[in-house]
């Protein structure tokens, strides 16, 4: 039944431009087609052109991203004097051109997804592997030739770049909260690394979310988010939890043995809520979310035994 008071509201929006690399807060956001634009639409990869993420490269949480304030303004179009600018610890400022390099990479793969991108050329491939300490390029998704699919165990007809698996990533600022009462050190909310972050409601009330309108926009919730090491690494600091922390605390009561005990055990925990946008938002007008913007809930399963995952 659908909800004529919101559920909750936009506290905070992120954008990570680079996979694994630091987010940035914004006001507002525009939508594509595969989540919010620029998000995870870079990728710094291996010699053999494999994902670096912070699960086995943690330095990559130093890497601080920042676009043009005007590039998250609708219909922005980059110019020859638009750049990412990319810095890091003991590095040199790194500047990026945004209009599209010319150079391919072929043999790029990041989990189950292999395909070409963009190379984003000598220098970030230099910055990068000097900073690693490893062979490394730095390369841009095509979305002329490539597409990455979204599981369609899942949902049908989705796609996203270069994100683990989907469009966008909720989470309530009472989840959080919930957490770190628990914790004997509360974490921010870098360390889950949403898209959304919305405040108001019920501590994991996102859990049950299926139907939900954002401003004009339906999203559906299509899988619990279960969460892997990187919560554990400080993204300050770039050193992970001695104690394990949050995975620990999270295992006594978000993992699948709590939430779905009638279900097929993964020794997994969860934290959020992996969704996709329904509309259509080619290249239209008004297509953005803003913080602020009121959250509606219309459709619920009942328990999260219910809820994908």
């Amino acid at each position: 039944m659908a909800e004529t008071t919101a559920a909750a509201k936009v506290k905070s929006i992120f954008i990570y431009p680079i996979k694994s690399c630091r987010g940035i807060s914004v006001s507002q956001a525009p939508l594509a087609p595969t989540g919010f634009r620029w998000d995870r639409q870079w990728l710094v990869v291996n010699s053999k052109g494999r994902a670096y993420t912070q699960r086995v490269e943690p330095k990559l949480a130093l890497v601080q991203v920042e676009l043009p304030n005007e590039a998250f303004s609708e219909g922005w179009r980059p110019t020859k004097s638009s750049y990412l600018v990319i810095r890091a610890p003991g590095m040199d400022e790194l500047k990026v051109p945004l209009s599209k390099p010319s150079e391919i990479a072929d043999g790029v793969s990041v989990w189950e997804w292999s395909g070409s991108a963009f190379d984003e050329g000598k220098e970030a491939s230099k910055w990068f592997s000097d900073y690693i300490g490893k062979p490394s390029r730095l390369v841009r998704f095509n979305e002329v030739t490539e597409t990455r699919v979204v599981d369609p165990n899942y949902v049908h007809g989705h796609k996203t770049m270069f994100a683990d698996g989907y469009p966008f990533l909720l989470l309530s600022q009472e989840s959080l909260d919930a957490l770190n009462k628990l914790l004997k050190e509360p974490l921010p909310i870098n360390r889950f690394r949403p898209n959304i972050l919305v405040d108001g409601c019920e501590p994991f009330s996102e859990d049950l979310w299926k139907e939900i309108k954002i401003n004009k926009f339906t999203f559906q919730g299509v899988k619990l988010c279960s969460r892997c090491k990187v919560p554990t690494i400080n993204q300050e600091t770039a050193i992970p939890s001695s104690e394990s922390e949050p995975t620990v605390t999270l295992s006594k009561f978000r993992s699948d043995k709590v939430l779905r005990p009638t279900k097929k055990q993964q020794g997994k925990v969860y934290f959020g809520q992996n969704m996709v946008c329904m509309d259509s938002v080619a290249d239209g007008k008004g297509m953005m979310i803003k913080v602020g913007d009121p959250v509606y809930v219309h459709k619920v399963v009942r328990s999260c035994a219910d809820a994908p995952a």
